[in-house]
């Protein structure tokens, strides 16, 4: 049985913890006389104060979670901490509707990307500090942050941490303890981050608009605080600093962990998921660029492939960042590159979509299965890098993509319902749904998610929190099942 008040007493710690991080963008507010200040002291107070009430309210349910615990806390805190996000936008942006501030949130935790703002040039600079933030927290997940810090308190994580941590194989452990793991990612999580900053500084951008596209970067999110992304520099130096790190943030952060722990390359030479996930990319970036060339978009070969190199992986991996208008490119090009978003990214990154290694584990299910339509008596186990992987987790991924494709499709239907034209709808929710940011049509990448309407903007805020926990997530707390005894 689900025990509410027990996850009520851990979301309130939750939502004190996620309030002290109001203090850097205040901080930053003070430092440089923004104007954002009285937002910020509002929004502290208001999540210190409900924070603390909620936790103390609720101190003598403190309790072990169990595993339904752990599944209703992840959704309900993915519902409630865009709505604390909110506060500093909605208090300081004059003219934005609750609607457009709680996407705005949700984009920045769930590091999608899409935005509803435009003139990002003009907003108080601690405002676009603290949507690259939202970006910096939820890109590992906030809830593994959480994992490591509340057992402090006398909170145990391990279910919070199955339930938020991406990918088809989520009882896999690095260290002994659940928390050690959560620690070991975060720091090299801060670590990519420092020096992601360090490259852009180095490549002419100063400190603070270094540390901005490198907090979006290492999220795999996509907030800038130019209204044209990254092609505001028009600079290789910059884009190549971007593709390294995204590159880096779009693998697995297990295979960083043990090629740190063992001071060697060799799990990334083990690891395949890694080894197609290059592939993919690099084999997509030449074909766009021989496409945009031999259609003329570009008149040289080499300036194709800048451009396709760096808007390709950008969105594949689920960055959204873009260097040029890719919109105005054939339709072709734009919707391959949608098409990568859906599944490039490796299961332990901080990119969307289904992951790669549920691509990988679908196609040799339809191999074997095809096999055994020839040879119904052969034994034909299915392996991945070596392993036999159980058919409780084939069953698993088939349950995932189900899910995946049926909610793309109803999403879809219901943004054409409300009178969006077909591009636009199937660009915004896979753009949504996998975490992606930009799309195409109306919400592509020289324009916003500003011109939707309410409901459209709220579709959109859905998708971004179905792709971000991962769909089954979300879909077990709302079954029946999930409340009975």
């Amino acid at each position: 049985m689900v025990r509410v008040l027990s996850v009520v007493h851990v979301m309130g710690m939750i939502v004190f913890i996620f309030g002290l991080t109001i203090f850097v963008p205040l901080t930053l507010s003070f430092v440089f006389d923004d104007g954002a200040l009285v937002a910020y002291d509002e929004s502290l107070a208001i999540c210190l104060i409900g924070g603390f009430a909620m936790w103390w309210l609720t101190r003598r349910r403190q309790r072990e979670l169990s595993p339904r615990d752990g599944f209703l806390l992840v959704a309900l805190i993915w519902i409630l901490l865009p709505a604390i996000g909110t506060l500093p936008l909605y208090l300081q942006i004059q003219g934005l509707s609750f609607t457009d501030a709680y996407f705005e949130a949700v984009s920045g935790l769930t590091a999608t990307g899409a935005t509803v703002l435009s003139g990002l040039d003009k907003l108080p600079p601690s405002i676009n500090f603290w949507r690259v933030q939202l970006h910096w927290l939820g890109g590992l997940g906030i809830i593994v942050l959480a994992v490591a810090i509340l057992p402090m308190l006398g909170v145990g994580g391990r279910q919070i941490f199955r339930a938020e941590t991406p990918g088809p194989f989520k009882d896999a452990k690095l260290t002994p303890r659940i928390t050690q793991t959560a620690k070991a990612f975060w720091l090299i999580y801060t670590a990519l981050t420092a020096a992601c900053a360090l490259a852009y500084h180095v490549a002419v951008l100063k400190s603070f608009d270094a540390i901005v596209p490198a907090m979006s970067t290492i999220s795999l999110g996509g907030f800038s605080s130019h209204d044209p992304s990254i092609g505001h520099y028009n600079s290789p130096a910059i884009e190549v600093v971007g593709i390294v790190f995204m590159l880096l943030s779009g693998i697995n952060f297990a295979t960083h962990f043990l090629m740190i722990t063992r001071r060697s390359v060799r799990p990334l030479l083990a690891d395949t998921e890694a080894h197609w996930f290059l592939a993919i990319l690099a084999a997509s970036c030449v074909g766009i660029a021989i496409y945009l060339w031999s259609n003329g978009v570009y008149a040289e070969f080499w300036t194709a492939l800048r451009y396709a190199t760096f808007n390709t992986m950008s969105v594949a991996t689920t960055l959204g960042f873009a260097s040029t208008d890719y919109g105005q490119w054939p339709i072709f090009a734009g919707l391959w590159m949608l098409y990568l978003c859906g599944f490039v990214t490796c299961a332990g990154s901080t990119g969307g979509g289904i992951k790669l290694v549920r691509m990988q584990i679908m196609v040799k299910q339809m191999t074997r299965e095809t096999t055994l339509l020839l040879h119904p008596q052969a034994n034909v186990p299915l392996k991945l890098a070596g392993r036999v992987v159980p058919n409780q987790v084939a069953f698993a991924v088939l349950a995932f993509m189900s899910f995946y494709g049926a909610s793309i499709v109803v999403l879809m239907f219901a943004m054409t319902m409300t009178g969006l034209d077909l591009l636009t709808a199937l660009s915004a929710v896979l753009a949504c749904v996998n975490n992606t940011g930009p799309g195409l049509g109306i919400v592509g990448p020289a324009s916003t998610y500003e011109p939707l309407s309410d409901v459209q903007t709220w579709l959109c805020s859905i998708a971004m929190l179905l792709g971000r926990l991962e769909l089954l997530t979300l879909f077990v707390v709302l079954s029946p099942g999930f409340w009975r005894r």
